[in-house]
């Protein structure tokens, strides 16, 4: 072959640059437009509630553990409770859940103003009421997860979830202010009665979406069922596993900041209310100024790039509010640790999203906001504890120097396999063997094997791709999964495949995903059949 003259040496492509304002594209479109604005509003109303309820809690108790178990009130529900309504968001009507998780945010508000009211509010009942609210929270997030990928093109979703988090730090602007003037000028009912009247108008404005829910052909899933698939998609899933470790550790020890920060804004010359607000509205005001950054960002820098550099700046932003004497030197730090906060939680929740197939999206998503709210909520709850054994400063300089340490030690041993994302989009053709029509005369669990001629010499290649087949099965749903070798036939393999009733078994090929045809395509390349894989049916006998 000639060479090829420098002339002829072809020129790569330049990479695409997003558009000018690419950040705000999805607000192009009326319902992404209609229920962000919503978005907005509940969480104006989730942080005025917590922080009625946090500077409510240090006038009836002076105790750091205390005050910080308020955030753990607020977070622990989702803990609790975020697989659960993740898998009924799969299963219900995503519109009417996320109307009922609104209605029942303003009962919890209107409860509120009444113990107020009343003059019965304790520290017991507070964080008692709190939790009741961090219910409705659990309740929402996993569906309005879900919902986001549906309204904008896969291109758009990295901004549509940075919107997102814009309207959560707007929301810490705004519910934050509102709060500090409302307690300051009428008293903390009000904060609590303005919460109940903007939770009942987001479901009524929430009412007007005309989504049409399309039934599963095959039925209902039953909860427990819907749990346990959800579990193992995520499980098996790598790039999930790595997303869940990264959350976990940078929400565990940023938390400390947060939990602490009433406290640290008593502590402050001249702190007081006002300061709280300030603080928070600052760290709002970071986490909006970097949101407009992140499309430029993403195009420079990896995932884990991102979530490393995030890591650190909150780890510094932390260690200066530890020492910060005023206010002059507390509220920079407090807009760095917002643009900190929302670089990193904005990289793992796209990465989340785009690892995550439309039919387990709402449970995939429940167990992303379930390791941040219980990171949150432990680690809320130790930090407080360590600065009553301690104090403030100790607590903050341990969180920060840990958080960094144990980030760099998990971008280091809990990697993904590719750093390409796989395609979870539904797959556009049917398997090749399918299975029958009609249902068996039997009920019981069903036994799939498929059975492999391969070149025993590309055995080690093989196996690494039954491997990957392992993870894929398991994660559509598959309870039991084995591969068989022939003793006396060395290029022979069985693979076995168990649902767990027939049903179950047409919901996994219901579930494929454009990866997963993907996948299959690379299995048959090492059979050298001159058949296809013999397929084989079986029902457990009861």
């Amino acid at each position: 072959m000639p060479p090829i003259s420098p002339e002829e040496t072809p020129i790569p492509p330049a990479r695409p640059q997003p558009p000018k304002f690419a950040a705000l594209e999805p607000l192009k479109l009326p319902v992404f437009r209609m229920l962000w604005s919503t978005w907005l509003i509940a969480n104006i109303c989730m942080w005025m509630s917590d922080v009625a309820a946090a500077w409510m809690m240090t006038s009836l108790t002076t105790s750091p553990i205390w005050v910080a178990l308020v955030q753990s009130a607020s977070t622990l529900p989702v803990f609790l409770l975020g697989l659960p309504s993740g898998a009924l968001a799969d299963i219900l009507d995503r519109r009417r859940w996320l109307v009922a998780t609104q209605f029942w945010l303003a009962g919890t508000a209107i409860v509120l103003c009444a113990a107020i009211a009343l003059d019965m509010m304790t520290a017991p009942l507070l964080l008692a009421l709190t939790f009741a609210n961090g219910i409705g929270l659990a309740l929402r997030w996993p569906v309005f997860s879900a919902i986001v990928p549906e309204l904008v093109p896969r291109p758009q979703l990295p901004a549509a979830l940075g919107l997102n988090g814009i309207a959560m730090n707007a929301s810490r602007i705004i519910g934050p202010l509102t709060a500090g003037m409302l307690i300051a000028s009428a008293g903390s009912v009000w904060v609590f009665a303005l919460n109940a009247v903007l939770s009942v108008a987001s479901g009524f404005v929430v009412l007007r979406w005309r989504r049409e829910h399309k039934p599963n052909p095959l039925g209902r899933e039953r909860l427990i069922s819907a749990m346990r698939v959800g579990v193992q998609f995520v499980w098996q899933s790598q790039r999930m596993r790595a997303v869940l470790s990264r959350i976990t550790i940078f929400f565990f020890h940023s938390t400390a900041l947060l939990a602490l920060l009433p406290l640290l804004a008593r502590n402050l010359e001249g702190g007081g209310a006002g300061t709280f607000t300030l603080l928070l509205a600052a760290m709002g005001s970071g986490a909006i100024v970097a949101v407009l950054f992140l499309p430029r960002l993403r195009q420079a820098l990896g995932r884990d790039q991102l979530v490393l550099r995030g890591t650190v700046l909150q780890s510094l932003a932390t260690a200066v509010m530890a020492f910060a004497p005023n206010a002059w030197v507390a509220v920079p730090a407090m807009f760095f640790c917002g643009m900190a906060w929302i670089t990193v939680a904005n990289s793992l929740s796209v990465s989340a999203q785009l690892a995550l197939p439309d039919w387990v999206r709402a449970r995939g998503m429940s167990t992303y906001q379930m390791a941040i709210m219980g990171a949150s909520a432990i680690g809320a709850a130790l930090w407080g504890q360590v600065a009553t054994v301690t104090n403030l400063r100790s607590s903050l300089e341990i969180a920060a120097v840990s958080g960094t340490l144990l980030m760099l030690a998990a971008l280091r041993w809990v990697t993904d396999v590719s750093g390409e994302e796989a395609d979870m989009s539904p797959a556009q053709a049917g398997w090749a063997a399918g299975p029958p029509a009609e249902k068996p005369e039997e009920n019981g669990r069903v036994v799939i094997t498929i059975e492999y001629m391969i070149d025993p010499a590309r055995a080690a290649a093989f196996h690494l791709v039954m491997h990957q087949t392992r993870r894929a099965r398991l994660g559509q749903g598959a309870i039991g999964w084995e591969l068989l070798h022939d003793i006396s036939e060395p290029g022979r393999y069985v693979e076995e495949i168990v649902d767990e009733s027939w049903t179950d078994h047409l919901r996994r090929f219901n579930r494929a995903t454009a990866a997963d045809m993907a996948l299959r395509e690379r299995r048959l390349a090492f059979h050298i059949g001159e058949s296809p894989p013999v397929v084989t049916r079986y029902v457990v006998r009861r």
